[in-house]
């Protein structure tokens, strides 16, 4: 596993100091999956990016969690290792690069999904009561029990694909399933708004930076996906990115591509936008997201029918990047 568990099951035989740095935390194998995107990332865009690092040409965020920065961290080993006079020392070819920290206190765009808003915690209530979701959860039942530190007696195959589709059902229902559009606007949609307002300033050239680069959850990718409503339905593995490239054509005109690389032996999926061609002219792109792009975020979260309940969730560290026939 890329990391180590985020809680027990409560009649688990095994304590947090059993794992190495506790709940949470990025594993080895993390750190290598992590290293080999970057690479990957590195290679994709060996026409685009410097070979050596340049503060001016890209920007890493991450959410405040250990495991997300650290994801960062080994992403960028992969992607920039140093060269020529960046060597500081031929023992060890790694350089510092700056990773910033985004806390959700401060802006919740990398940390889905956000609780502090009422009228969102109104519709996960209503979700739970829809008839959508009572249908899909009827012919599932929770085994309690477990019995060991390698996978248990009851976890047999038939056992494990139906928790995989009650974790799917899970995310589904956060970002999905019903009044999917009014959630997009109170989640995904906070994380997309940012992202088209630096495609604008790239094809505007107010904006010189090359690429963005996002260390997120597996919840932030599905509540990206699901407000682009191009989710397949399917668990994101780990070290899964999503891609958003800014081309300019040769008229002129600015286009945007979803890629997204789910499977580390293959190239990425490229995702179409419903409404639009896998190529989609910016200015088209921006109308069809329209709809879940909201201006205050703060106003239409208190705008409930009546007060709701909290709701917790553990997530998973993913990756999302931003980068960019001429790449702008």
């Amino acid at each position: 596993i890329t990391h180590c568990p985020v809680e027990n099951y409560p009649t688990s035989l095994h304590r947090e100091s059993e794992w190495p740095q506790g709940f949470g935390q990025l594993t080895k194998i993390g750190i290598q999956q992590q290293y080999e995107l970057g690479q990957y990332i590195k290679k994709r865009y060996s026409n685009f990016l410097c070979p050596a690092y340049r503060r001016e040409e890209i920007l890493v965020q991450s959410s405040e969690i250990d495991r997300t920065i650290m994801s960062a961290q080994a992403n960028l080993a992969g992607l920039f290792p140093p060269t020529g006079d960046q060597v500081w020392n031929p023992k060890l070819l790694w350089q510092p690069i700056p990773v910033h920290v985004v806390p959700r206190t401060y802006n919740p765009k990398l940390r889905f999904p956000y609780f502090d808003c009422p009228r969102y915690k109104e519709l996960l209530e209503e979700t739970m009561s829809s008839r959508e979701y009572q249908a899909k959860i009827e012919s599932y039942k929770v085994t309690k029990n477990e019995q060991g530190w390698c996978l248990p007696e009851w976890a047999t195959e038939e056992v494990m694909g139906k928790l995989n589709e009650l974790t799917v059902l899970s995310l589904s229902s956060l970002f999905g399933i019903y009044k999917r559009e009014e959630k997009a606007r109170l989640q995904g949609g906070l994380l997309l708004k940012t992202i088209l307002e630096n495609m604008s300033k790239a094809a505007t050239l107010q904006e010189k930076r090359k690429m963005l680069i996002y260390s997120a959850h597996d919840t932030t990718l599905g509540a990206l996906q699901m407000a682009l409503n191009v989710y397949n339905e399917r668990l994101f593995p780990y070290a899964a990115c999503q891609f958003f490239e800014l081309y300019q054509e040769k008229n002129g005109e600015h286009t945007i591509e979803m890629h997204f690389r789910n499977d580390t032996m293959r190239d990425p999926f490229l995702l179409t936008l419903p409404g639009c061609s896998s190529a989609c002219p910016l200015s088209t792109f921006e109308k069809l997201v329209s709809p879940i792009l909201v201006e205050d975020w703060s106003k239409e979260c208190k705008q409930t029918k009546r007060e709701g309940n909290a709701i917790s969730l553990a997530s998973h560290t993913r990756c999302q990047n931003g980068g960019g026939k001429k790449m702008q």
